[in-house]
């Protein structure tokens, strides 16, 4: 079966149960939080959380839940008019980052979350994702570039 089928239904069937309870933001944040470290199921789950699993344990759908989740949280942002924005940079950029947050502000009519990673195999520049949108400026994809090209240029001349 379509696992991406899958998880839009669930999810959006998620996303009601929250609109009637009224705890979507509680829900979204968690569910988040799950995402980024499945290993740390501490705390209780939300009720509605709660619910999803029992459901997804009784209809066999319990492997899907980590997209379950991913699905939700995208559609919770969109309906909510949220934006998610994320800096990878090779090192700390305090300066840079004060300066894509303003301008994507400026841009960005609805609520934004902005992250940062920081990542050194970038070697430098840096990495702006917001939503599905990418925005590469970092040394390590201009080296590659150069190398695709010159791998290009020397299966011409060979």
């Amino acid at each position: 079966m379509n696992t991406g089928a899958i998880s839009k239904r669930y999810a959006k069937a998620l996303l009601e149960l929250v609109r009637q309870t009224g705890g979507g933001e509680r829900v979204c944040a968690q569910a988040t939080a799950l995402l980024e470290n499945p290993d740390s199921v501490c705390e209780p789950l939300e009720d509605e959380l709660q619910r999803l699993v029992v459901l997804l344990r009784k209809n066999g759908r319990l492997p899907y839940v980590k997209y379950i989740l991913r699905s939700f949280v995208e559609q919770y942002y969109a309906q909510n008019g949220v934006v998610r924005a994320r800096l990878i940079s090779a090192v700390p950029a305090p300066e840079l980052e004060t300066k894509l947050r303003e301008a994507l502000g400026k841009a960005i009519a609805g609520r934004m979350i902005f992250t940062t990673k920081v990542d050194p195999d970038l070697i430098g520049g840096f990495v702006l994702e917001v939503d599905d949108r990418v925005l590469d400026a970092s040394a390590r994809s201009h080296l590659e570039n150069i190398r695709r090209r010159l791998d290009e240029l020397n299966k011409r001349i060979v």
